[in-house]
């Protein structure tokens, strides 16, 4: 007589199942050599201050189920990706401080070139069996010039949409870093047109970086609450973009075809 599978135990059942979230959150930093050492170290500190500022705090107490989850990546080049902090569920002020710190005491490290599509094919793999599910996914990215490595960002940004995930924009565009001829001055626009996308999907652009603590903690509370952004002006879709517009400067400073 053959004897059937038998049930798991409820705690083992429990156990198993996805940590319910309301929502989660991708923190994907970018960290190419543009960006100098001083702003590295600026970056983590802003995501840091923000995450256990009273705004953002509120903004989880306020979700339907109390709770997020959160992981910070930096990127660069194609596959120049790493995480810092992993998946963390945060539900209190002690929890976020938590992983405030581990942030703050990691070494910073600066890596070539600049693939948001490489950020983002990494933070839809993080997303997948990483323990939670949340009512919605956001990848939250920042970073200071448009896609010059590794897949086009329409084909990476088409992947997170077709999964659902949201992605949301920080166009870093001072003027201050230690590649000034990268700057690169309607990355806003690159953004909005190229990057972003998904239910609500918006684009805080930072132009000075006095105004980065308070770009971020406004953008964390918005993505936490599943806000609209409803006061942003001046940022507006461009007929006809070229998405390739990275890859293509790339090409032509260095005399290559496009990656």
């Amino acid at each position: 007589m053959l004897l059937g599978l038998l049930p798991l135990p409820l705690a083992a059942q429990e156990a198993a199942r996805p940590v319910e979230v309301d929502v989660e959150l991708v923190l994907a930093v970018d960290v190419s050599r543009s960006i100098a050492p001083s702003e590295l170290i600026l970056q983590r500190r802003g995501y840091a201050e923000a995450l256990v500022s009273a705004p953002v705090m509120e903004a989880v107490a306020a979700g339907l189920l109390g709770q997020i989850a959160v992981t910070y990546i930096e990127w660069a080049g194609d596959g120049a990706q790493r995480v810092v902090v992993d998946w963390t569920l945060i539900r209190t002020v002690e929890e976020a401080e938590a992983f405030a710190a581990t942030l703050i005491s990691t070494p910073v490290y600066a890596l070539s070139r600049t693939s948001i599509s490489g950020a983002i094919r990494t933070a839809l793999r993080q997303m997948e069996g990483n323990g939670y599910e949340g009512l919605r996914q956001v990848i939250d990215i920042s970073g200071d010039g448009p896609n010059n490595a590794g897949l086009p960002v329409l084909a990476a940004r088409s992947e997170a949409l077709a999964s659902g995930v949201t992605i949301n924009g920080l166009p870093l565009m001072t003027q201050d870093g230690a590649y000034q001829s990268w700057h690169f001055p309607d990355l806003d626009l690159y953004y909005l047109n190229c990057v972003i996308g998904g239910p609500g999907a918006f684009v805080i652009p930072v132009r000075d970086w006095t105004e980065f603590a308070a770009a971020i903690r406004r953008k964390l509370v918005l993505e936490i609450a599943g806000l609209p952004l409803r006061d942003e002006a001046g940022v507006i879709p461009a007929q006809g973009y070229d998405c390739l517009i990275g890859e293509k400067i790339w090409a032509e400073r260095f005399g290559r075809g496009l990656p």
